[in-house]
């Protein structure tokens, strides 16, 4: 059986060929359709600004889109996810520039939710599903390359996969249309303070890109990237006293140090606690390069063909400060100390440093045709594959580990993802838009996942091999057939109506630990049907409404079902019979549009039955998280959206929107006490307002306000102090930003974001104020 699976998920060379040859045959004409984006977007050059395109009219989806010059104008961005951040009812945890860990957060879903993200890059797919933290790749994107960015909202379109029930991102990458490029230099200087410690933290970046288009039709771009970035410090090591605000001293006995430095405040969760530093590799000192190539060819007006090859490289460094000082004023980094009548024990690894290499590469092709009208189709394949990703711990404070010592290490040598999307559409022609007239696309998708993870006790923490002691791996594959039809029942109205059928398997799961047991996991299939329905009607003049509902699966990524650890202080527990995730979503959408603007409504229900997500029993040492399924969450909520341009005065536009949520725990057996509560890390208020001046044509001026209200960490709500480190904080922040262009093809930027130094958390904190710098040329 298992011989056969893996047979039939090779997705070889000659079967692509094959079905592209296929498609052709039966579709002569034809037109493109990307992985997840309802129509290819046109070819936007590498110097001059992207026009506002729109997204096929017959997709069923509320959407929100920035263009390359919007985003230049509008905001400092340093990471292509900065492009997210002004966005409706979407968040980017973006805790430093440079943080793998960017996730993003939606109407229903939390940014510890990462396989509700779905993100891809001229329909290739960059999100990484392999474990349920994982950000999307996005340093496979250069910001300069960025031509426009379009975010989608529910599951309400067929052709795209259950991730899709949070947020789908579809980033449209810059075309030259002759010989052409560009280069980029941006700079940020962060002053941080927390617990009495002040520090600036540097970042710079360095981008460019060279592009050609021959006569013959054959087009080649290179894009380069390289950062270098240092984050504030991202945690700190605390320990809480009991409910009566009393420190336990620790087990065991021994002469503790008398010390110094150790501060006290109150934790999230309203209990007293005592911190000790920043440590576990607080400050993170990353350096990242990109290389990508990207060609193709037309072939006239009506067939194309393109493939892109992508390397990333990571080399991670951190380090650590501990507050505490002895009576000779040396510093201390772990043992039994006494502080104040208290007495703490610190493990010799709190303040242990780490390193991380990373070695990404990825790959991907796209056949297609382009007819205006009729039949049109096309074939896409990528491939993702983690080359090397060692992090290497050690198991002592920085000053002992810069001499080498004991650590262990974390290797995913190996992982990766498929995927491989088949699709043809039909487009009625202009004069058959009346009543009657239906659009089609029919599709077929498949995706399979590895993961290979091996964890070693390390000798020496720096460069050795050591000795195995444990080993997760496991499969995932998914097969999907998918139809829609856009219905034009009469000229003012449309009905679109598809339906996705999947099916999903795990096989080759295991863990091996080294000495202990062995598990193998039993192989698991499961099918799953998605109905999408939605009616929009257009009597009124610039005015769309729209009603619809959708159903959409998400299945469990190879992590949660085979993923389990075991350390010193937690026991992750995987499930590899976890249930799919089940979206039943609901949208009335009101548009109107106008001629130096537009406003939008939207009223939303998303019901989702049997949430994956990670329950953590901390009553118990070590403590035990379980991957599980939560029976029951809604959410039901309102956006208000709108731009306006030209507002009173010449060159003065606005771009306004807010929304609020009410995330709800309908249904938890498994933590009774979290029923009725409000589901994690959705705010109640969202919002994010945009004021953009342009005085003359050389000079914008623009400023930002975001907002971000309550929302919770524990499925409890006991986190009632929520504006400190460790909390959910509400977010208040002002970025500013000047751009001047002296020269045709010149800009300069400057910018300063958090302006105020306002403080604020989704567990670990974020920047403090920082001052922004770019330079841009492009010819």
């Amino acid at each position: 059986m298992k011989k056969f699976q893996r047979t039939q998920s090779t997705l070889s060379d000659s079967a692509i060929g094959v079905a592209v040859m296929a498609m052709l045959g039966v579709c002569p004409v034809v037109r493109a359709q990307g992985v997840a984006t309802d129509q290819q977007l046109q070819a936007v050059t590498i110097t001059g600004a992207s026009a506002r395109l729109s997204l096929d009219p017959n997709l069923p989806s509320t959407t929100a889109s920035k263009t390359a010059q919007e985003l230049r104008e509008q905001q400092n961005i340093f990471n292509p996810e900065d492009a997210l951040k002004n966005l409706p009812n979407t968040v980017v945890r973006k805790r430093y520039s440079g943080d793998r860990n960017a996730l993003i957060g939606g109407r229903s879903f939390a940014t510890s939710q990462a396989p509700r993200g779905l993100v891809l890059m001229d329909g290739y797919l960059i999100s990484n599903f392999l474990g349920g933290f994982d950000a999307p790749r996005w340093n496979m994107v250069a910001p300069e390359e960025i031509a426009r960015i379009d975010v989608l909202y529910g599951p309400f379109s067929a052709i795209y996969p259950g991730n899709s029930i949070g947020t789908t991102v579809a980033i449209t990458t810059m075309r030259p249309r002759g010989f052409e490029g560009a280069v980029r230099l941006a700079g940020q200087s962060q002053s941080f303070s927390e617990y009495g410690r002040k520090d600036t933290y540097n970042n710079g970046q360095v981008s460019a890109l060279l592009g050609n288009r021959f006569d013959s039709g054959a087009w080649v771009k290179l894009m380069l990237n390289r950062q270098d970035s240092t984050s504030q410090p991202m945690q700190w090591l605390t320990i809480n006293a009991n409910a009566a605000g009393v420190f336990a001293p620790p087990a065991g006995t021994g002469t503790a140090t008398p010390v110094t430095g150790v501060l006290y405040d109150t934790g999230p969760a309203g209990q007293k606690r005592a911190v000790f530093g920043a440590n576990a590799g607080a400050v993170d000192h990353t350096v990242q390069t990109t290389a990508k190539l990207t060609a193709g060819h037309d072939f006239g007006n009506t067939l194309s063909a393109e493939f892109f090859v992508a390397g990333w490289r990571n080399d991670t460094r951190t380090r650590n400060d501990s507050f505490l000082r002895d009576a000779t004023g040396a510093q201390v980094w772990s043992g039994r100390v006494s502080n104040d009548g208290n007495v703490f024990l610190i493990a010799n690894n709190a303040f242990a440093p780490f390193t991380r290499e990373e070695r990404h590469l990825q790959g991907g092709a796209t056949l297609k045709t382009r007819y205006k009208f009729g039949w049109n189709g096309s074939v896409v394949v990528s491939q993702y594959r983690i080359e090397g990703d060692v992090q290497r711990t050690a198991s002592n404070p920085d000053p002992v580990a810069t001499n080498g010592g004991s650590g262990i290490s974390v290797a995913r040598d190996g992982t990766g993802f498929r995927t491989f999307e088949l699709q043809s559409s039909y487009t009625p022609s202009a004069g058959d838009w009346g009543g009657g007239a239906h659009a089609l696309i029919f599709g077929f998708h498949a995706n399979d996942y590895t993961l290979k993870q091996t964890t070693q006790a390390l000798p020496d923490w720096r460069n050795s091999d050591g000795t195995r002691t444990q080993f997760v791996g496991g499969d995932t594959r998914l097969f999907a057939l998918y139809a829609q039809d856009a219905w034009r029942l009469a000229p003012d109205w449309r009905l679109t109506s598809g339906l996705r059928f999947e099916r999903w398997q795990s096989y080759n799961g295991s863990q091996r630990f080294t000495p202990g047991p062995t598990q193998d996991y039993a192989d698991k299939t499961l099918n799953a049907v998605s109905p999408k329905v939605s009616v929009s009607w257009d009597g009124i003049a610039d005015t769309t409404v729209r009603a619809s509902v959708g159903k959409g699966t998400r299945f469990a990524t190879v992590s949660e079902l085979f993923q389990g650890t075991q350390s010193g202080n937690s026991i992750v527990v995987n499930d590899p019979n976890l249930r799919p995730e089940e979206s039943t979503a609901l949208e009335l959408f009101v548009e109107r549009r106008f001629l130096d603007g537009s406003l939008r409504a939207s009223l939303f229900q998303d019901d989702v039955r049997d949430t994956i997500f990670r329950q953590t029993n901390l009553a118990v040492f070590p403590s035990v998280t379980n991957t599980q399924n939560i029976e029951r969450i809604r959410t039901r909520g309102i956006e208000l959206s709108g731009d306006w341009q030209n507002l009173g005065i010449p060159g003065l536009g606005v771009d306004a929107n807010i929304a609020f949520n009410r995330p709800i725990i309908l249904s938890n057996p498994k933590n009774p006490a979290s029923e009725g509560k409000f589901w994690l890390r959705i705010p109640k208020v969202r919002s994010a307002v945009t004021t953009t001046y342009k005085p003359v044509s050389a000079w914008v001026l623009s400023a930002t306000y975001r907002y971000s209200g309550r929302q919770y960490n524990e499925l409890n709500n006991s986190d009632i102090n929520p504006d400190v480190y460790g909390g959910m904080s509400r977010v208040r922040q002002i970025d500013l930003r000047v751009l001047w262009k002296p020269l045709p093809g010149a800009e300069v930027a400057f910018g300063l974001d958090n302006a105020t130094d306002t403080r604020s958390y989704q567990s670990h904190p974020y920047p403090g104020r920082t001052l922004f710098g770019e330079v841009r040329y492009a010819f």
